[in-house]
This record gives C-alpha cells, sequence and structure tokens, in this order.
C-alpha cells in the first residue's frame, strides 16, 4: 500500500455550542474549511466536527471530511471519517478513514488511513495516508 504525506492548513473554523456555555462537560459543533498539499491536493475541504470538551482545554472529537481534489495525481472526492483527542498542552492527535464506497472518479474503490498530530502554534500541520486502490 502506498504511504504518501503532505501539510494541511486550517483555512476556516466556526465553532457553535451545543450545551450550555460555562458547563463541564459540554458540547460543541465545528466546521472547519482545509487545504490540503503533498500526496493528497485540496484547495477546500469541508470538514464537520462533533467536540466533547471535557475541561476547557482537553477533549475529543468526531467529524467527517468531504475532500475534492488529487491522491497522487489521481483526481477524484472521498469522505474521511476523523476520531481524535485534544490535550492541555495544545495538542490534536487525530486518525482518519477512508468512507468504505465514498471515492469517485480515477479514486472509486479508495480504501486507506492515517493521521496527524498538530502541535501548538502550527501553521501547517504534517499529515500521513496509507491508501490503495481496488
Amino acid at each position: 500500500m502506498p504511504a504518501i504525506t503532505g501539510h494541511f492548513t486550517f483555512t476556516d473554523w466556526k465553532e457553535n455550542p451545543v450545551t450550555e456555555e460555562g458547563t463541564l462537560p459540554r458540547l460543541a459543533h465545528a466546521t472547519v474549511t482545509n487545504t490540503f498539499s503533498g500526496g493528497i491536493e485540496a484547495e477546500s475541504t469541508t470538514c464537520d466536527y462533533a467536540i466533547a470538551y471535557l475541561t476547557g482545554t482537553t477533549g475529543a472529537f468526531t467529524g467527517a471530511e468531504l475532500v475534492g481534489g488529487r491522491v497522487d495525481d489521481r483526481p477524484g472526492t472521498f469522505v474521511l471519517e476523523e476520531r481524535g483527542r485534544f490535550e492541555a498542552d495544545g495538542s490534536v492527535h487525530c486518525s482518519f478513514e477512508v468512507v468504505e464506497g465514498s471515492g469517485t472518479g480515477e479514486l472509486t474503490g479508495l480504501r486507506g488511513s492515517g493521521g496527524f498530530t498538530y502541535r501548538h502554534g502550527q501553521t501547517e500541520v504534517p499529515y500521513t495516508f496509507t491508501y490503495e486502490l481496488e
């Protein structure tokens, strides 16, 4: 299975509380736009997160990200299912997997997984992605 790497940047983050602010644990919903470069090329993804804050600075999230662009120069679209946690030091750890059957175009039959670790202050976040095409 090919393993590729690259970086992504957060180009937009809109977060709204689901439960009352100031209570813990609490829930929030975020809509995020990312730009990928490297093995995955995508100018503007759409990502939707459900976030559980356990403290003011720690918690967990799940989400789905619609990626339209290229994987190793193959054009198409696919969806990533994401799961992660964030720590008091500002780091975020996330793993993701391609939603089975979501690949289109030359990415039809795409399967794969990967992840990233964000460190507080980074403007470009490195990712890894291992995939195969049927």
